[in-house]
C-alpha cells in the first residue's frame, strides 16, 4: 500500500495519490452538452422508481395524505388528447391553446426539509400519463443552466412541448433568476405546460433574506400566481426512528475503505471545496457520475457562504445517486456556522446537513468491522 494512502490528492498543494489507488473528485472536470442536459431532466436515481404507493404518509401528519390525494388529482387531469397523435400536433404548435383552465397551472409543494416533497414531485411525473419525452423533471439549478446552454427562446421552445415541468428545490438566490423564471415559466405557462415545483419557501416568500426582494415584487407575485401551494408539514423522515448518524472516523479508516471499494472517490475536503468553486454547480451531477462512494479526509466548517451553497448543491446529487459518504474531521452537523445556520439560506444548509447525514449513515459499512 502506497505511503501517500492518507493524503488524497487536492488543489491544497498534498501529494497525489497513487495511480493504483481509488478515483479523485478534484481529477474530474466534466462537460456536459445541451443535448444531454435535456435528456437527462428526468427523476434522479433515487427516485427513479418511487410512486405515490410508495409514499408513506405520517399518521400524525394528514397534510402529507392529501398532499398525495391532491397530487394524484393533479396527475390524472393533465391527461387527455394530448396523448394522443393529434394532440402532439397541437402541442407542438405555435399558437398557445385557448381551452387552458383558469387559475394556477401549478402546484407547489411547500414544507420542511425531509417530508418527501422530492418523493411526491417523482411520483408526480411518474404519474402524469405522458411519454417521458413530454415532460421534464429538474432542479432548479438545472433549469438555470438550461437556459445558459440554450438561451432563452430555444428553451421556451424546448420545454414549451412539454406536458409538465418538475422543478425540485426552487429557491431565487439572485435578481437575475427572478426576473429570468418568472419570465420563462410565464412563457410556458401560455404554452399549456403544467407546473410543478418543491421548496421549502412559499412562493410569495422566494428571495426573502437573501436580496431585496420587495424590489422585485412583481416577479415574485407573478411567481406566485402560477402555483397553488401544496403545504406538506412534518419531521424528517430521514431519521424518523432511525439512529444516529456515526461519528467522523479516522484518516486511516477512510483512506483504507477508499482502496478498498471499488469505484470510490479518496480527496481532503478543502481541496474538494477548491475544486467545486472551478466546476459549475450543474455539472455536479457528472462530476459524480460512476461513483460508488465517496471518501473525505478532513472535513471542517465551510469558510464563507458561496463555498457552503456550492457544497449544498454537492450533497443533494450525492443523495439523488444514494453515493455512501465517509469522512474524517467534524461531524456534518457542524458544516455551517451559526450565522449560516440563522440566515437566509437556512433551510438549505439543514437539507444538506440531513442529507449529508444519511449518506454518512449509509457509509458505515464501508468500514471494516
Amino acid at each position: 500500500m502506497p505511503t501517500s494512502l492518507s493524503t488524497p490528492g487536492s488543489a491544497t498543494g498534498r501529494s497525489p495519490i497513487a495511480d493504483a489507488g481509488p478515483q479523485s473528485l478534484c481529477a474530474r472536470e466534466p462537460h456536459v452538452p445541451a443535448e444531454r442536459l435535456v435528456a437527462e431532466m428526468v427523476p434522479p436515481p433515487r427516485f427513479d422508481g418511487v410512486r405515490f404507493d410508495t409514499y408513506n404518509p405520517d399518521p400524525n401528519q394528514p397534510s402529507q395524505a392529501e398532499a398525495v390525494t391532491t397530487l394524484r388529482g393533479f396527475a390524472a387531469g393533465l391527461g387527455g388528447a394530448h396523448a394522443t397523435g393529434a394532440g402532439k400536433r397541437r402541442w407542438f404548435s405555435r399558437a398557445p391553446r385557448k381551452a387552458e383552465p383558469a387559475g394556477p397551472r401549478g402546484v407547489y409543494l411547500d414544507g420542511g426539509y425531509g417530508v418527501g416533497k422530492t418523493h411526491l414531485l417523482a411520483s408526480l411525473w411518474h404519474a402524469t400519463p405522458a411519454e417521458p419525452s413530454l415532460k421534464a423533471f429538474g432542479t432548479f439549478v438545472e433549469l438555470t443552466n438550461l437556459v445558459g446552454a440554450l438561451g432563452f427562446q430555444k428553451t421556451v421552445e424546448t420545454l414549451g412541448g412539454h406536458r409538465l415541468l418538475c422543478i425540485d428545490e426552487f429557491e431565487l438566490d439572485d435578481p437575475g433568476d427572478t426576473v429570468l423564471v418568472s419570465s420563462l415559466l410565464s412563457r410556458l405557462v401560455e404554452q399549456g405546460v403544467a407546473l410543478a415545483a418543491t421548496s421549502n419557501t412559499l412562493p410569495g416568500k422566494l428571495g426573502e433574506g437573501r436580496f431585496a426582494a420587495v424590489d422585485f415584487l412583481r416577479e415574485i407575485q407573478g411567481l406566485s400566481a402560477h402555483f397553488r401551494p401544496l403545504r406538506i408539514d412534518g419531521e424528517d423522515y430521514r431519521h424518523r426512528g432511525l439512529p444516529e448518524a456515526p461519528a467522523p472516523y479516522s484518516d486511516e479508516q477512510v483512506a483504507k475503505a477508499a482502496y478498498a471499494t471499488p469505484g470510490a472517490t479518496f480527496d481532503d475536503f478543502p481541496g474538494l471545496l477548491d475544486h467545486l468553486a472551478r466546476v459549475h454547480p450543474s455539472r455536479y451531477g457528472a462530476l459524480t457520475e460512476g461513483i460508488s462512494a465517496v471518501c473525505l479526509t478532513d472535513v471542517a466548517p465551510v469558510p464563507d457562504q458561496s463555498t457552503a451553497l456550492r457544497l449544498v448543491v454537492l450533497a443533494d446529487r450525492l443523495y439523488d445517486r444514494e453515493i455512501p459518504v465517509l469522512a474524517s474531521g467534524v461531524a456534518f452537523d457542524r458544516l455551517f456556522s451559526e450565522d449560516m445556520l440563522n440566515g437566509g439560506y437556512r433551510k438549505k444548509y439543514f437539507r444538506a446537513i440531513s442529507r449529508l447525514t444519511a449518506l454518512a449513515r449509509d457509509a458505515k459499512g464501508l468500514v471494516a468491522q
